[in-house]
């Protein structure tokens, strides 16, 4: 399916705010109410809306620091045991397969330094099958969003 414009408003509408009504973005792209809820719903079932949510402040929750780990694993059979591992550690908030010198990269959301070094003792210095752990410290956020570009090359 091909988005249109006004598929691409709503989308755009819901990034900048999930808990804006049905109503409010039929006001603003020019659609009544039942259209325009039914392209929401038609977006949902169609997988581009994956889930709504909100988006949390980290240093209201005392989450001051943002680590970046690149991990090596020994062996590649070690690959599920070691993702498996990977979602059940809170702080790691993203997860991605890499291609290149290393196997996944890891971003991890905590509290501080002394925090980290809690964690890495305790869960990530185990996990399984790495070889190697190399991190950096993001120092400050210069664009952090979570809105994808969705007038982007939108050929489906």
């Amino acid at each position: 399916m091909k988005l249109d414009k006004i598929d691409q408003m709503i989308l755009q509408l819901l990034q900048q705010d999930a808990s804006i009504s049905a109503s409010e973005i039929a006001e603003k792209v020019n659609l009544s109410q039942p259209p325009c809820w039914r392209r929401i719903k038609r977006l949902e079932d169609q997988g581009y809306i994956l889930k709504r949510t909100a988006i949390l402040d980290p240093a209201k929750l005392g989450l001051n620091l943002v680590i970046y780990a690149q991990v090596k694993l020994i062996a590649n059979g070690e690959l599920a045991t070691f993702e498996q591992a990977v979602k059940r550690i809170d702080e790691i908030t993203e997860c991605y397969v890499m291609l290149g010198n290393v196997d996944f990269l890891l971003r991890i959301d905590t509290t501080d330094i002394a925090g980290y070094e809690r964690l890495y003792r305790e869960q990530l210095s185990k996990l399984p099958g790495v070889q190697e752990f190399n991190t950096s410290v993001a120092m400050s956020a210069v664009k952090r969003t979570t809105q994808l570009p969705v007038n982007l090359h939108l050929q489906t």
